[in-house]
């Protein structure tokens, strides 16, 4: 199976959105982005297309996405970036224009926020000097068959080459396969986070955070 890697387009933009909607749903049905946006998984994916399109680049802009394409089809992607460059602050900065586009009152963006505290108890730390590696979906068809290990791969060297010794991930507690993935690319458990709203909220304990040197 040909696995072609290649830097993600504005046109992705539909896809980066499931991308991103599923990855948040990581082994579940229900993620931060069903309970930041507060509406259907449509309302979600119209979001995070505006989101994934902002005129400043973030964590979660096309910019910082690699697609995985099998005969032309995009199969899966994921997101790599230097927080201190790319991180919640500059993502902070862009919202407001996709408040904007997506025509959000002030009151239904600090609905959005409020809901948003509850993650925040659980986000992993940034490890200092990291290259984070975020949103990393493939299509179930394309699941266990090389597709995220390739896209590990590049996005791993493309944070080697911008001068990264230390790589991280995120994953939800509980969601053995996708740990399992990144420790065979050579992720190491380092900490976990815990909360028990988190785990009412969205049915996991809480988020484990994976470290690799590079």
């Amino acid at each position: 199976m040909n696995i072609n890697i290649r830097s993600a387009r504005p046109d992705d933009a539909p896809f980066l959105a499931w991308v991103m909607l599923t990855a948040a749903r990581s082994h579940l049905t229900y993620g931060i982005w069903d309970h930041y946006v507060g509406g259907t998984e449509q309302d979600c994916l119209s979001f995070l297309s505006l989101v994934a399109t902002t005129q400043k680049p973030h964590l979660f802009h096309y910019s910082t996405f690699i697609v995985a394409a099998i005969n032309g089809q995009k199969v899966g992607a994921l997101s790599g970036y230097d927080p201190e460059v790319l991180g919640m602050k500059a993502f902070m900065q862009a919202l407001p224009e996709v408040f904007q586009k997506a025509g959000w009152s002030r009151d239904e963006q600090k609905a959005a926020v409020e809901r948003y505290l509850p993650w925040m108890t659980c986000m992993p730390d940034d490890a200092e000097g990291a290259w984070i590696v975020e949103s990393v979906a493939a299509r179930p068809e394309y699941r266990r068959k090389g597709v995220v290990s390739s896209l590990l791969d590049e996005v791993l060297e493309r944070g080697r080459e911008s001068g990264h010794k230390l790589a991280q991930i995120g994953v939800l507690i509980n969601n053995t396969p996708a740990r399992r993935a990144y420790e065979k690319s050579g992720f190491k458990f380092d900490s976990e986070k815990r909360d028990q709203n988190f785990e009412a909220i969205f049915g996991t304990p809480g988020i484990t955070r994976l470290l690799l040197d590079l």
